[in-house]
């Protein structure tokens, strides 16, 4: 009950009982405090039963507004608890980690431990939410997840989260940031996105900007840069150290070596190519297969033939087979053994 009619209801009721009270008991009653010295006038017998009507009056109004305030205390920390929930939620859009937050209530704890330990996707097509700040967030989150270029500056996310690595690749596409932008700043951006910005620099960018940064480097980049060597094109020359120093960032096997000689085979010379592989298989045993191939392909069959006499019985048998039918005077393309 409200307090106003709640009072209003007691006036209405104190009068009846005024008026009840008078005309049961007209006469008047005398309070005499003698020893005090006090004398009060003569009062009116009814107005002495409406002092408990007041005095009633005064203990409930007291003890509605003290549970009243009680109320209002636990419906603030729902309302709190309800606010600290979406952001909890918009923090979880976010793909934030270590979400933690204290509820007060029962409901909102169990619910609280349940968002801070999920993550949400959020539909690109979201129905309308009333709180502005989750329905800002979620406008975000929607643009991002579709492709589009979103500022998610204000939210301090770290370059390894889920959303700033998926926005800076809608930035990528939409050609806000080139691959020499990437690279440059490369400690911004995730290693997935740096890779990829190689990959794309590999084809056209700088022998410096692709040396700097070699720790970006693919397999597909690799044939990009090799690919390159004494083209007409976005020519690169190198060196076999240099080149060396790229191919060794990768771990590569007898095939990926082979696959290396086949590119190289349609821009670098002869003699720079057999040393290039001469130098790679001291250094790695996989890169022997290369060597093979890329001898046997130059028709430097003594040379080929040398290494293979000192391999074990079951190594490089399809190179054996081949040598055996170009000792038969059987002729074929070494491509077709690898």
């Amino acid at each position: 009950m409200y307090i106003k009619r709640y009072t209003l209801s007691v006036a209405i009721f104190a009068m009846l009982v005024l008026y009840i009270s008078y005309n049961i008991t007209p006469q008047n009653f005398e309070i005499n405090i003698s020893y005090l010295g006090i004398n009060l006038p003569q009062l009116p017998v009814a107005l002495l039963v409406l002092i408990p009507v007041i005095l009633l009056y005064i203990a409930t109004v007291f003890h509605m507004a003290f549970y009243s305030l009680l109320g209002n205390f636990k419906v603030r920390k729902y309302e709190k608890d309800l606010e600290k929930l979406m952001i909890s939620m918009g923090d979880a859009l976010l793909c934030k980690e270590n979400r933690h937050f204290e509820f007060k209530t029962p409901k909102y704890k169990q619910l609280g431990k349940l968002v801070d330990n999920i993550s949400i996707v959020a539909d690109t097509q979201m129905p309308f939410i009333e709180d502005e700040k989750l329905a800002a967030v979620l406008k975000l989150v929607s643009r991002v997840r579709s492709g589009e270029v979103a500022d998610l500056r204000k939210f301090s996310l770290p370059i390894d989260n889920e959303l700033m690595i998926q926005n800076d690749k809608n930035r990528y596409d939409a050609h806000e940031l080139s691959a020499e932008d990437v690279l440059n700043k490369s400690g911004r951006y995730s290693k997935e996105l740096c890779t990829r910005a190689y990959t794309d620099a590999s084809k056209k960018s700088s022998l410096v900007v692709l040396e700097k940064n070699k720790e970006f480097m693919t397999k597909e980049a690799l044939h990009n840069i090799l690919s390159r060597i004494n083209a007409d094109q976005n020519q690169l020359v190198l060196s076999n150290d240099l080149l060396i120093e790229l191919i060794e960032v990768l771990e590569l096997n007898e095939k990926d070596y082979i696959t290396i000689s086949q590119v190289l085979a349609k821009s670098m010379i002869p003699e720079q190519r057999i040393k290039l592989f001469e130098l790679l298989s001291e250094k790695d045993d996989e890169a022997t297969g290369g060597y093979l191939y890329t001898l046997y392909d130059l028709e430097m069959q003594y040379q080929a033939n040398e290494i293979l006499a000192n391999t074990q019985a079951q190594e490089y048998l399809n190179f054996k087979a081949y040598r055996a039918l170009k000792e038969c005077n059987k002729h074929y393309d070494i491509s077709l053994f690898v």
